[in-house]
């Protein structure tokens, strides 16, 4: 079952176990459909799945960054040594955020929030993992 965007369960469950006030990083796992799933009435021109992230990373990354956050690592995925064999992904991203409320203050942002249709559109499948790091 492909896993795009979270719920509000989700969103929930994430604002009460991660530490408030603390840095997290998040692992993002990538998977891009060959060709942009855009809704018909979205009204945008064709694309693969990694240009429709693109036009996404335009808006995230800047979020991001004005959350007080930064990409720490983005690598293309390779191979999967211990996985499930249908479990292949594209590309790798480990976002540092200054706490989870930086990291739901932008989800909640209205422009973030619309470039996330382009997210959507991109991806076949998707991993949102919260991590605290250690010292």
């Amino acid at each position: 079952m492909p896993s795009l965007n979270p719920s509000a369960e989700q969103l929930e469950h994430f604002a009460e176990q991660m530490p408030a006030g603390e840095p997290i990083l998040m692992l993002n796992l990538l998977r891009f459909n060959q060709q942009a799933a855009y809704p018909t009435e979205s009204g945008h021109a064709p694309c693969s799945g990694r240009e429709a992230y693109a036009r996404y990373s335009r808006t995230a990354l800047r979020k991001v960054r004005e959350a007080g956050g930064d990409v720490q690592v983005a690598a293309s995925a390779q191979v999967a040594l211990i996985a499930p064999e249908q479990e292949e992904w594209d590309e790798m991203l480990l976002v540092r955020y200054p706490s989870p409320e930086a990291f739901l203050a932008m989800l909640a942002d209205e422009e973030y929030r619309a470039a996330t249709l382009h997210r959507s559109a991109a991806l076949t499948d998707s991993r949102l993992v919260a991590c605290s790091p250690r010292a």
